[in-house]
């Protein structure tokens, strides 16, 4: 399914963490918090003639509960608005 955003809108993939620590201790699902970063899969055109500072491939960082999830087959995305996202990761 090819999903394109509207408007200053931002499809986001979260990036997988870790599943274990340094020392080599192993964190289970339960006591794992979503990862505020993500890579950007799509972004829209823009909105008031405003152009996108973000672009697909950008790793970005976001708010822990910032946007709207949804699932497209077997991936999860979080939806977003531009003004969401915190920062680029370069």
């Amino acid at each position: 399914m090819n999903l394109k955003p509207l408007q200053d809108r931002v499809l986001i993939k979260r990036v997988e963490t870790e599943q274990k620590t340094a020392s080599g201790i192993i964190i289970p699902d339960s006591a794992k918090e979503k990862p505020m970063k993500g890579e950007v899969v799509a972004a829209g055109p823009g909105k008031d003639n405003t152009p996108m500072t973000v672009k697909a491939g950008d790793v970005v960082l976001f708010a822990k509960y910032a946007g709207n999830e949804l699932k497209i087959d077997a991936d999860e995305f979080i939806i977003m608005r531009e003004e969401e996202i915190l920062a680029i990761v370069e």
